[in-house]
Parts: structure tokens; C-alpha cells; sequence
């Protein structure tokens, strides 16, 4: 169990969709968790909660009785009810940066922008998903800057819906192979961009890179979140948990039964 002093908790990289129907029912029984513990203050979602996300029309657009059978809507009940006792913060990924705050307040939380700058007891910390740190890879980096301008987003959400999934396939497919292809080196962060970071910050906290670790530099923390994985039905993740001034790693772990 999540110890029951926690006041912030911290995860990335669920990458929940359709297909995904474990992580999906896992995530639920790991919010049930966080509804539980007393002192909760906070969950942040450091991106890619969603995967390959096109829109929240996806959703919003849908019917009453299609909400109903939604792979999403229990996701959403379990939030609303955490949101009641919690804050939940969302931030986007590379998989899921065309969330809006209207999806968001189908739940009562709060899209944030990267870096988010937190300050608990005297200590500050950096949130982000951790792609832009990794500027070894220039490609994904000209990518990023480019399907994330305002303008760019703005007529990719004006597309229909099918013409978005498709171009969401192609993406997912495309990053698969350039996962495949690239050195391990260039997929990680940069340590001049972690240095950089660190000027602004006490620790660092964030995802993307699939690596979860805590790396110690002098005085400052690098915090990695894990990604959450199902082998067989069953999923686990390493998650940060924040109980008073101690930033900690958590292995959370839930078997489905009947897998």
C-alpha cells in the first residue's frame, strides 16, 4: 500500500487508450488508493496519461450512451470522486498534447504547462514530461517545436475525427520505428539540458524517457518516473511519492485476478 502519510503523488507515461484494458482497469483500483489516503493533497500526471490522443471531441463529442461504454469514462468517475478530497494536475506528453482543460473538467482537474514549479517545504521542484530534455535528438526535437505551434495545433484540431486517428496511426507507427532505429544515447536527456534545468530547481521530477531512476548530482535530485507496464495482467509503474520534505520511489503493483 502507498504509505498513508503521502501528500503529493507523482506518475508518468500510463499511455492509456482502448487498448489497453489492464493499465486502464489498474489505473482505477490505483486511484481508488489515493481516495483512501488522508492526507493526500495532490496527484500531478507528468504526461502521456492518454496515448495518441486526437482531440477532446473524441470524447466530449460522444452521446450519453456512448460515454456510457467508453473505455474512458470509469477513468473519469474514479477522478471525480479524487478530485473531491485531491487536486489533480495533468500535464501534456508527446503522446497526449492535444488534451484541453475541457477534458479536464469532465473531472475537476487542472491542465498545467511545462516546467511547473512547485515549492513544498522550502524545496523546489521542477515538473516536466522529459522530452525536451532529450536534445541529442535533433529530429524529434525540429518535430516537437513544429506540431506543438499554436497554429500548427489549432488546424490539426480542426481536422474531422478519422482523418486525426489516421494521422494518430501513422505517428504511433512512426515513432515505433524511429524507437527501433535510434541509439539508446540519443533517446535519453542531454546533461547540459538536466544542468540547465537544475539552475531554476532543487529537484527534478519527470517521465518520458522509460528509465525511472534517482540520480544524485552535489546537492540537486533527479527524480525519473517509471512507465507503467502489463505483463500478462500484471501492472506495475515506479511512481514518486512526496510524504512531508522526502521525495521517495514507490513500486506500485496491482494483479488482475482473472487475467
Amino acid at each position: 500500500m502507498i504509505p498513508p502519510n503521502t501528500q503529493i503523488v507523482f506518475v508518468a507515461d500510463l499511455h492509456l487508450s482502448a487498448d489497453t484494458c489492464h493499465l486502464n482497469v489498474a489505473f482505477c483500483h490505483f486511484i481508488t488508493e489515493l481516495i483512501q489516503l488522508p492526507c493526500l493533497s495532490a496527484l500531478y500526471v507528468l504526461g502521456d496519461w492518454l496515448d495518441g490522443w486526437i482531440g477532446d471531441d473524441d470524447y466530449l463529442s460522444l452521446s450519453d450512451d456512448e460515454k456510457v461504454r467508453h473505455w474512458l469514462t470509469p477513468i473519469i468517475e474514479k477522478l471525480k470522486t479524487l478530485s473531491k478530497k485531491s487536486n489533480i494536475y495533468i500535464m501534456h506528453g508527446n503522446r497526449d498534447f492535444t488534451i484541453r482543460q475541457t477534458l479536464c473538467n469532465t473531472f475537476g482537474g487542472r491542465l498545467i504547462k511545462e516546467p511547473f514549479y512547485l515549492n513544498h517545504q522550502h524545496i523546489n521542484y521542477r515538473l516536466e514530461h522529459g522530452d525536451a530534455l532529450c536534445t541529442d535528438d535533433k529530429k524529434y526535437q525540429r518535430y516537437r517545436k513544429i506540431i506543438r505551434h499554436r497554429l500548427i495545433l489549432w488546424l490539426l484540431l480542426k481536422q474531422p475525427l478519422h482523418k486525426r486517428r489516421q494521422l494518430a496511426l501513422r505517428i504511433k507507427h512512426k515513432a515505433h520505428q524511429d524507437k527501433s532505429q535510434k541509439s539508446s544515447r540519443i533517446m535519453d536527456t542531454n546533461p547540459q539540458a538536466v544542468a540547465d534545468a537544475f539552475n531554476t530547481c532543487d529537484m527534478l521530477v519527470h517521465g518520458h524517457t522509460h528509465r525511472p531512476n534517482v540520480h544524485k548530482l552535489d546537492d540537486k535530485i533527479r527524480f525519473v518516473l517509471g512507465d507503467w507496464q502489463d505483463n500478462f495482467g500484471q501492472v506495475s509503474a515506479m511512481i514518486g511519492v512526496l510524504t512531508d520534505d522526502k521525495l521517495s520511489a514507490y513500486h506500485w503493483r496491482w494483479q488482475n485476478q482473472t487475467a
